[in-house]
């Protein structure tokens, strides 16, 4: 009974934090959604381009279930990386619609399985896993990529929030720069004291 409700919480879980990662793309234009925003070229569009990549893996080889699409291998040094951006051939579009067609693949993977059904991830130290550790891993990297694309969203337009349904009001530009000012001084003063 404990398997059930676990693999129910973390899948429905996982649902969720994915439909996040989409609405950070909400409202914004192409450029926005493409350009790179840190110095490592960390991008809306990418983030889910590469989500999608990783999730098919995970959901996909890893228990004998590919994604019937082909995607760059995880093996092919040459295409490293290429999953964190999007070229200017690609459309949000393509790259939105295969994200929601590995959910759905995924999906059914993970209803088909028992919680602690077996898999290889033969890129992993320890290769040998349970759809478990896989769920547990796939909404980890999830998250972590929904926390980078918050910040990249805030940085362009200043919004925040977890959903349509949950967005934090924006404030205006004067109570962001006082608030802004008020933890730099803060970060300053604690230095000082030290």
């Amino acid at each position: 009974m404990i398997d059930d409700f676990a693999k129910e919480y973390l899948h429905s879980d996982l649902r969720e934090i994915r439909e996040t990662m989409l609405w950070k793309l909400d409202g914004l234009g192409e450029y926005d959604v493409r350009r790179p925003l840190t110095s490592t070229g960390t991008n809306l569009l990418g983030l889910v381009k590469h989500l999608s990549v990783s999730e098919s893996r995970y959901f996909g080889e890893v228990f004998d279930r590919p994604f019937p699409e082909p995607l760059p291998r995880w093996d092919d040094m040459g295409k490293r990386g290429t999953d964190m951006w999007a070229t200017e051939h690609e459309t949000r579009e393509e790259i939105v619609d295969r994200y929601r067609r590995v959910w759905e693949h995924s999906d059914t993977t993970i209803t088909v399985l028992d919680i602690d059904s077996p898999g290889h991830v033969p890129w992993w130290p320890r290769p040998d896993v349970m759809l478990f550790n896989v769920l547990v891993h796939v909404l980890t990297e999830t998250s972590r990529h929904a926390g980078h694309a918050d910040i990249l969203r805030e940085q362009l337009d200043g919004a925040t929030g977890t959903a349509a349904g949950y967005t934090n009001p924006q404030r205006d530009a004067a109570f962001r720069e006082a608030r802004r000012a008020e933890i730099e001084r803060a970060a300053k003063a604690a230095v000082e004291r030290r």
